[in-house]
């Protein structure tokens, strides 16, 4: 009988976070790639597009016009997936035909006038002002009484289904809690309960004296590539300190998360030479007025690039009818982002 190695041999990870499990199989990439290669249109953006309805003082499609903006802009989102409006339902006792209406706000954040500048490419005051922008709107949004999560997100590249180049991110706010968070509210609060500790805070300083897994470190903050990783190069920003939610960083925990932020999207461009696309989110406390000690801020990089700049993951058979499965490992993933520079930026064009 072998001796198990973990970047050899199929195996099984738990994702304490939202109580389920995922198939590794290391050995399957070194199998010859047949598969598609996605088609990543190399484009040299400019920095100001008259056509584009999210650059400073363009109309938008409801005839509305963005102020001449020179910073970070939040407007509310033209096509918003949810409504402030209140509305009623009779009630259906059926169990298996449930429903109910869902309230929110949608919110559009450019995170700079440049049409053709991305995260990894800002100066770091102005990431910072995006940071703080998040830590507005997560206080304006939360202090709703009808809003009880404030879902902070971006998608990167029309590879994730990003409509316009012009960098920016989405706030969905809501009244119920999303699947996942409900999820990972519920295995937070277990370990809590039980420990008397924050589950994240016992990983994260874990995770520091293996090493393997991180990516980089700095004073309040960590990026690593999860135990229980999904995508081929997904990583997660975890504070040191523990605190719940953005608005709870202080001033020099803010410094830091924008540095953190800008160097790991740097390292993504940086591994395969393109403007990585990825999808984010920040994962914090519900804004329900609840104190909720459990809470860990973190944040999550799904990104779907396997192996170049045009192969990416699907998640389709094994992965829908069965479980999450992988093929390189998180170690090795790590090694990869740990050892790719970042603070040089080799990306000369836009490849969205």
């Amino acid at each position: 009988m072998q001796q198990f190695n973990k970047n050899e041999h199929p195996h099984r990870r738990y994702n304490p976070l939202i109580n389920e499990w995922i198939l590794v199989s290391p050995h399957r990439s070194k199998r010859p790639w047949q598969g598609q290669n996605e088609s990543i249109a190399i484009e040299t953006l400019p920095e100001y597009d008259a056509t584009c309805y999210l650059c400073s003082g363009n109309l938008r499609s409801n005839g509305m016009k963005n102020d001449n903006y020179d910073s970070c802009y939040v407007f509310e989102n033209d096509f918003a997936a949810l409504l402030k409006d209140e509305v009623f339902q009779d009630e259906l006792n059926a169990e298996l035909f449930k429903s109910k209406p869902e309230r929110g706000i949608n919110k559009v954040v450019c995170f700079s006038p440049k049409h053709n500048l991305t995260l990894p490419e800002m100066e770091l005051s102005d990431i910072q002002n995006i940071v703080q922008i998040w830590k507005e709107q997560y206080t304006e949004l939360g202090n709703l009484n009808y809003i009880n999560y404030v879902q902070i997100f971006e998608n990167k590249g029309s590879v994730m289904g990003c409509s316009n180049p012009h960098p920016h991110g989405q706030i969905w706010a809501q009244s119920s809690l999303p699947t996942q968070i409900e999820k990972t509210q519920k295995n937070l609060k277990e370990y809590f309960s039980n420990h008397k500790r924050s589950l994240l805070k016992d990983y994260v300083e874990q995770e520091l004296i293996n090493e393997e897994r991180i990516v980089i470190e700095n004073k309040h903050f960590v990026a690593l590539v999860p135990f229980w990783a999904t995508w081929p190069y997904e990583t997660i920003i975890i504070s040191k300190r523990h605190f719940s939610n953005i608005i709870s960083m202080t001033n020099d925990e803010s410094i830091f998360f924008t540095k953190i932020l800008k160097e790991l999207t740097i390292k993504y461009d940086n591994l395969f030479e393109t403007s990585f696309p990825y999808s984010s989110g920040i994962h914090q406390a519900p804004t329900d007025q609840i104190a909720h000690p459990e809470w860990h801020f973190h944040m999550h990089f799904y990104p779907p690039l396997l192996r170049s700049a045009t192969v990416k993951k699907f998640m389709v058979g094994y992965e829908m009818l069965g479980e999450a499965q992988r093929d390189i490992s998180p170690e090795q993933s790590a090694s990869i982002l740990r050892n790719l520079s970042s603070t040089h930026y080799k990306v000369l064009d836009h490849k969205m």
